[in-house]
């Protein structure tokens, strides 16, 4: 189970002196583009990447493509912890050069950067179904980033980053989108991302944030006090670009275009395109798992089992910190095995094993799911890697093996975090399951629950900050006998418990006024909430502990938008 990181705070004089990346200048001298020179470009692309109108690829890895700069951007956030870890000054975020180029303008870029970015195609599976109807050609070649842009890949200190634009514009992806993202929820992934990597859980980075002062767009959306399921208004709202950053963003559903295309025999190449991009894979996210002089094959089953391994604990830490991811598609699971695509997430107020934010997702994408949801995704990657092996039976039989024991894998994590969880050297089933059935009886706040446990209490009565409904005496009886097993069973420390339950998770109550304010030009709310979220475990001023360690208010239950909303805009 990943644990949370630990950050040092550095006063600006030391920032000064650590920084190394100064100016955009300074950062082109680390641009290293290895996806765009090692595999193939799309031969019916335009080289120049003004290449923005819904069309067919039919091969090619990835699409040259110029982003859209928003009109008149203006600066939000950054993040100072990233920046620092980068060793970019704080003073780079708001410098002009920077700004133009992380709203999309990449006219007057420094040599070797590049002034076009980079768009690429991927396939559809839904619980482990195959889909092309999304697409709008109903083949599946015209689905892939829409409005998502990369722009640079840098390496920084030893480490090769890719960043890309959410919101830079139309690409051949874009099934007739305008290709943008709005402030709301650039807001939502720029804070989720902060909050998902301070909290120990794999994720893409955020970089930067800018708004456009004058650029919008309509997006359906929820009216003040709506209780609709779905939208129920048009809103004009802000375009928003904001930069997020990983070793690749290659995903599962990319893996899976080619290995389609392979086994159609769709072009003379597409076998050759699929082992580039597996090799490219294993270069990007896996190089320091397997070795390079391994055959083919080898490579191959060393990365499905390391892939299983990194996906098992991802999963189990997103429930560890009540994440619902809400949509996890094969084409937003990102394949070295980190979280990838805020759209519609959550983190669980009330706990309810089959919280699902979004409106469209279903069960099958609910809080407690996931797990399946992940295997689905793991046998639609796997399935993705057999064409590679026909050749070798022996090693088709070990992807088989490693494919069959992703649920047993993924069990044992699920045991081993909620085993951490609750402060045990192992999970007793009987009572976890005692446990799941009183939470959700009694209408239990998941955070808060864990957090109010992990002071080890002498009696309910902390923990009953964590309940939404009053309980009458009978499971009052049960909570008071549950609390008296656990702790005969106890192993662990309160400090170790408070290591692995947060004391704070992004709460959509406390997102929604910052992105309302922020559409006013206040973003002090945003910042605001960057500072408590950044550190999830620590125990902060009075003043945080009142505003944000509590319960949901109940004015905000069912709330369209708030309690649940419709997919990402």
């Amino acid at each position: 189970m990943v644990l949370p990181p630990t950050y040092l705070m550095k006063n600006k004089l030391t920032q000064k002196i650590t920084a190394t990346v100064l100016t955009l200048d300074d950062l082109a001298k680390c641009a290293d583009y290895s996806f765009m020179e090692s595999l193939t470009c799309d031969p019916e692309a335009k080289q120049n990447g003004v290449d923005h109108a819904p069309r067919q690829v039919f091969s090619g890895h990835y699409v040259p493509v110029k982003p859209t700069p928003i009109v008149d951007p203006e600066y939000v956030a950054h993040s100072k912890i990233f920046f620092d870890e980068l060793g970019f000054a704080d003073s780079l975020a708001e410098s002009a050069d920077f700004v133009s180029v992380f709203s999309g303008d990449l006219s007057h870029v420094p040599e070797p950067m590049r002034n076009f970015g980079w768009a690429t195609g991927y396939a559809l599976s839904i619980f482990g179904t195959e889909y092309t109807q999304q697409c709008p050609f109903q083949t599946g070649n015209g689905y892939g980033d829409g409005r998502a842009i990369s722009v640079l890949e840098a390496v920084i200190k030893g480490r090769r980053w890719e960043m890309q634009l959410k919101g830079g514009g139309r690409t051949p992806y874009c099934r007739g989108a305008d290709g943008r993202a709005v402030l709301r929820s650039s807001v939502r992934e720029f804070l989720a991302q902060e909050h998902m990597h301070a909290l120990g859980v794999p994720t893409s980075r955020s970089l930067s944030l800018y708004v456009s002062k004058t650029e919008q767009v309509q997006r359906p959306w929820y009216s003040e006090g709506s209780r609709s399921t779905d939208p129920d208004m048009l809103a004009s709202e802000a375009v928003a670009i904001s930069t997020r950053v990983a070793p690749s963003f290659i995903r599962v559903g990319q893996i899976e275009l080619f290995a389609r295309r392979a086994r159609k025999q769709e072009h003379p190449n597409a076998m050759q395109e699929l082992e580039k991009m597996v090799l490219h894979l294993i270069d990007r996210e896996y190089a320091k798992d397997i070795d390079n002089t391994f055959s083919l094959s080898e490579k191959v089953v060393l990365l499905a089992q390391v892939f299983r391994s990194r996906l098992t604990s991802l999963v189990a830490n997103w429930i560890r910190v009540g994440y619902c991811q809400g949509n996890f598609n094969s084409d937003n699971c990102a394949a070295g095995g980190f979280t990838l695509d805020y759209g519609p997430f959550g983190f669980c107020d009330a706990f309810n094993p089959y919280y699902q934010p979004w409106t469209g997702g279903g069960e099958h994408f609910a809080f407690f799911n996931q797990p399946m949801a992940a295997e689905r995704n793991f046998n639609s990657f796997c399935s993705a890697l057999q064409p590679l092996l026909e050749s070798d039976p022996i090693a088709l039989q070990q992807l088989d093996e490693t494919r069959t024991s992703f649920a047993a894998t993924m069990q044992v994590e699920v045991e081993k975090m909620f085993a951490a969880k609750l402060g045990l050297e192992s999970l007793d089933p009987a009572l976890f399951r005692e446990l799941a059935n009183l939470m959700q009886q009694t209408s239990v706040d998941y955070t808060l629950f864990f957090r109010e446990l992990s002071s080890i209490p002498a009696d309910m009565g902390p923990l009953r900050k964590s309940f939404y409904n009053d309980v009458n005496e009978e499971m009052d009886e049960r909570w008071s006998q549950w609390l008296s097993t656990w702790k005969s069973l106890l192993t662990n420390t309160s400090e170790q418990m408070k290591r692995v339950n947060p004391k704070y998770t992004l709460r959509e109550w406390w997102l929604v006024p910052a992105y309302q304010q922020a559409a006013t030009g206040n973003y002090a709310l945003i910042r605001e909430l960057q500072e408590v979220i950044t550190q999830p475990y620590a125990e902060q001023s009075k003043e945080v502990e009142e505003k944000y360690y509590r319960l949901k208010p109940s004015e905000f239950s069912q709330l369209g938008g708030l309690s649940h909303m419709s997919c990402s805009s």
